[in-house]
C-alpha cells in the first residue's frame, strides 16, 4: 500500500518522468497503430520496429554518443528504408507482400544485431547501455529523453488530429479517396512515417523487439469495443496509456522485473479481456446477441403461426392452444412457452383460459412478419427466377433481418403486389 501511495502520489521527480513519458509514447503509438490496423499493415509495423536497430547502432557509430535525438534519427531512416524495401521488393519481383517484410525483417534485424555486438567489442565506454534498445528501458527515462520521445508523441497526435478526416477515408476506400481528389500517395506516405516515428520512439519503452505489441495491440483491442473510429482512436490510446502507467507501476514495485515487458504483458491482458467481454465483438456480447436473435425469431414465428391460423379460419383473433400452434408449426414445448412468455410479456398476445390469441398489437405484428415473407418469396421468384416451391426456407431466414425502411423499399420495388406466387394475400 506505501508503494502504491509512493508511486501515484507522483512526488517523486523519476516517477513523474517516467509515467510522463510511457502514457505519452504508449497513446501515440497506439493512435498511429490503430490506422495500420485498418489499413491491414499490422506486419509492417513489425518490420519497421526491427529496422531501426541498425539505424540506432549507426547513429551511435557516426555520433559517438547515446543522444536519444541523434538515436531517434538514426532509427528513423532505416524504418523508413524498410519501408522503401518492402514496397521496391513488392513492385519489382513476385514475391508476396508477406514475405518481403519478412525478409526486409530478418536482413535489417540480422545487420543490426551484427553492429551492435561489434560495438560492445569496440571497448568504448559510451555503448554500455545500448542494449537496452532490444528490450526497451523505460524504467529509465529522464527528463532530456521525455522532452525529445514525449515531444515527438505530441506532434504526431497534432498530425493524426490535423489529418484525420482524410486518414479516415484512406484506412476504409482508398478507391474512393482517390477518386474524391484526396492525394492518395502523399497521404499513405505521411502515414507510413508516422508509423516508422511512432515505432523509433516506442522502442525506448519497450524496445524494437516488442514494439509492434505496442503499436497494435490496443488498436485489435479498441476493435471489440466499438465500430466508430474516433472512439476506436481514443480507446486505443487509453489502452497504450494505461498499460504504460501499469508497466511502470510493475515495475516499481518490483525492481527486478523490466518495465517493457511488463507493459506488453498488461496491454496482452487488456486484449484479452476485450477479446472475452468487449460489447461490439466480445465473446460474451456474440453470445448474448446470438440469444437475443434466436429469441426475436422464435417470439415472429410464433405470431406468423397464430396469423396463419387467422388467415385460415378468418378470425385472427380467436384463441389457439399450444396443439392448434403446434400442428400448424412445430416447436418443441419449452422453447414455444418461452417465446409465449416473452409474447404475453410484452402485450402481443394475452391468455384465455388455456389458450391465447393476438392482441391488435400482435395482429399488426404478425402481419407485418408474414408481409416481409410474401414480399421476399415475390422478389426471389420475379428477381432470381427461384421455382415457386425453393423460396419458402429462404424467406424464413430472411424475414427475421429486414428493417422497416427496406420493407418499404422492397414493397415499392415490387410495385405493391396482392399476392404472393402461391397466392396468398399479401397483408396491409
Amino acid at each position: 500500500m506505501q508503494q502504491l501511495i509512493e508511486f501515484f502520489s507522483f512526488t517523486n521527480p523519476n516517477i513523474r518522468w517516467v509515467v510522463l513519458g510511457v502514457v505519452l509514447i504508449g497513446a501515440s503509438s497506439a493512435v498511429i497503430g490503430t490506422f495500420a490496423y485498418l489499413r491491414k499493415r499490422a506486419l509492417v509495423g513489425d518490420a519497421v520496429s526491427h529496422a531501426i536497430l541498425p539505424g540506432i547502432c549507426l547513429a551511435f557509430l557516426f555520433s559517438g554518443v547515446k543522444n536519444p535525438l541523434v538515436l531517434l534519427l538514426g532509427a528513423t531512416f532505416t524504418g523508413g528504408l524498410s519501408l522503401l524495401a518492402i514496397d521496391y521488393i513488392t513492385q519489382q519481383s513476385k514475391i508476396k507482400s508477406d514475405a518481403a517484410i519478412a525478409l526486409v525483417l530478418s536482413v535489417f534485424y540480422g545487420v543490426g544485431i551484427l553492429l551492435l555486438t561489434a560495438i560492445q567489442n569496440s571497448g568504448n565506454a559510451e555503448q554500455s547501455g545500448l542494449d537496452k534498445f532490444l528490450f526497451g528501458k523505460a524504467a529509465a527515462l529522464v527528463f532530456e529523453d521525455v522532452v525529445v520521445f514525449g515531444g515527438f508523441s505530441v506532434v504526431l497526435l497534432g498530425v493524426v488530429w490535423a489529418f484525420f478526416p482524410a486518414f479516415r477515408l484512406i484506412s476504409f476506400d482508398m478507391d474512393f479517396a482517390r477518386s474524391a481528389g484526396y492525394p492518395v500517395r502523399f497521404l499513405s506516405f505521411l502515414l507510413a512515417l508516422l508509423t516508422v516515428v511512432a515505432v523509433a520512439i516506442g522502442m525506448q519503452a519497450v524496445g524494437v523487439v516488442l514494439m509492434s505489441a505496442l503499436l497494435i495491440t490496443p488498436a485489435a483491442a479498441a476493435r471489440y469495443w466499438t465500430h466508430h473510429l474516433r472512439m476506436m482512436l481514443i480507446i486505443s490510446a487509453g489502452l497504450g496509456a494505461f498499460s504504460g502507467i501499469m508497466g511502470a507501476f510493475i515495475s516499481y514495485t518490483m525492481p527486478q522485473m523490466p518495465t517493457g515487458p511488463w507493459i506488453v504483458a498488461v496491454l496482452s491482458l487488456l486484449a484479452i479481456l476485450s477479446v472475452l467481454f468487449g460489447s461490439k465483438k466480445g465473446v460474451l456480447a456474440r453470445y448474448f446477441q446470438q440469444k437475443r436473435n434466436q429469441s426475436k425469431i422464435l417470439q415472429e414465428n410464433i405470431l406468423k403461426c397464430f396469423y396463419h391460423l387467422g388467415e385460415f379460419d378468418n378470425s385472427l383473433s380467436a384463441s389457439r392452444s399450444i396443439l392448434d400452434l403446434q400442428k400448424k408449426r412445430y416447436m418443441p414445448d419449452n422453447q414455444l412457452l418461452k417465446g409465449i412468455k416473452k409474447l404475453l410479456a410484452q402485450g402481443l398476445i394475452q391468455k384465455n383460459g388455456q389458450a391465447y390469441q393476438l392482441t391488435d398489437h400482435g395482429i399488426r405484428e404478425g402481419a407485418r412478419i408474414t408481409k416481409i415473407h410474401r414480399l421476399w418469396e415475390i422478389f426471389l421468384t420475379k428477381h432470381l427466377h427461384l421455382a415457386d416451391d425453393h423460396v419458402h426456407e429462404d424467406a424464413e431466414a430472411i424475414e427475421h433481418l429486414i428493417t422497416p425502411e427496406l420493407e418499404k423499399e422492397l414493397e415499392a420495388h415490387l410495385n405493391y403486389p396482392d399476392t404472393d406466387p402461391h397466392q396468398s394475400p399479401i397483408p396491409y
